[in-house]
């Protein structure tokens, strides 16, 4: 676990460094000290922020046990297995089967699943989903995740707006090569996501192992992968096609897999992920 922070910390200053490149590519070293004050203020926003900010882009309705009894009551039974406070609980209307979790500790935590995922998986295979989002809460990954999005949005977006102005100035000289500089401003973003693949990645095996131990089923949660995947390979999700830095949150990649998104997938593939699960079932066994 130590070994997974650390690289996690690691990649995430890689994700604030290239905030400083593009701001030295657009403005010298002032544009680069701007950049990296930009950049910690949006730590310190998508810390206290970011969690409400992807459910209100999700337009996620937040249920109670009142709203959603069955729902409810097994992410309060799971919670208790976890050890973990009752996070707060959101249904999305989307029909492609998918869940995430956010919040910047377990206090403040929540689970958010599709109107989809409730339709399609039995109520076991739901279960072994949902602990898989708590297993995230646990390990603390929920804080991880909604920051490197938040970053990761705001270099596309510079990114863009670098496209259009070019290189910066540092008094009357020009600091860096125009071409360089839309060079920089191309692969900044390609690199941030690539950081983003690698954080999630790892997390996501972890994930599924911890959530395999709350719902005391790995079965179930190999089952609900391998289906989930194939219904959202032809449900489109159009929020997360639009925001695709959200995409590392869900249990499964929403984005579709056509074009050069599928050579930045934030997931591993769900086959292995199977097997893995598979494999601690028969060593439960």
């Amino acid at each position: 676990m130590l070994e997974n922070w650390f690289k996690t910390t690691i990649l995430m200053a890689a994700i604030v460094a290239l905030f400083g490149m593009m701001g030295a590519a657009l403005g010298g070293q002032s544009g680069m000290l701007l950049a990296l004050l930009f950049a910690g203020g949006m730590n310190i926003w998508a810390y206290w922020f970011s969690d409400q900010a992807v459910l209100r882009m999700y337009n996620a309705r937040e249920v109670d046990e009142s709203s959603a009894p069955q729902f409810y009551r097994m992410v309060r039974e799971l919670s208790r297995n976890a050890g973990l406070p009752m996070p707060r609980v959101y249904v999305i209307d989307e029909d492609q089967p998918n869940a995430f979790a956010t919040g910047r500790n377990p206090a403040h935590a929540a689970v958010a699943a599709t109107t989809g995922i409730m339709r399609v998986l039995s109520e076991r295979e739901l279960r072994g989903v949902m602990a898989h989002e708590l297993a995230h809460v646990r390990h603390r990954d929920t804080l991880i995740s909604t920051i490197s999005a938040t970053i990761a949005g705001a270099i596309s977006s510079i990114a863009q707006f670098g496209m259009l102005f070019g290189g910066g100035h540092n008094g009357e000289e020009r600091n860096v090569h125009p071409v360089v500089a839309i060079l920089i401003m191309i692969v900044a973003p390609v690199a941030a996501a690539l950081i983003q693949m690698a954080i999630s990645r790892s997390r996501e095996f972890e994930a599924d192992r911890g959530g395999a131990e709350i719902s005391r089923d790995p079965q179930a949660l190999a089952a609900a992968l391998d289906k989930i995947h194939r219904y959202a390979q032809g449900l489109p999700m159009p929020t997360a096609e639009q925001h695709p830095e959200t995409a590392q949150m869900m249990i499964i990649n929403p984005l579709s897999a056509d074009g050069i998104k599928s050579l930045f997938s934030t997931h591993p593939a769900t086959e292995e992920r199977v097997a893995r699960l598979m494999a601690m079932a028969r060593g439960v066994a």
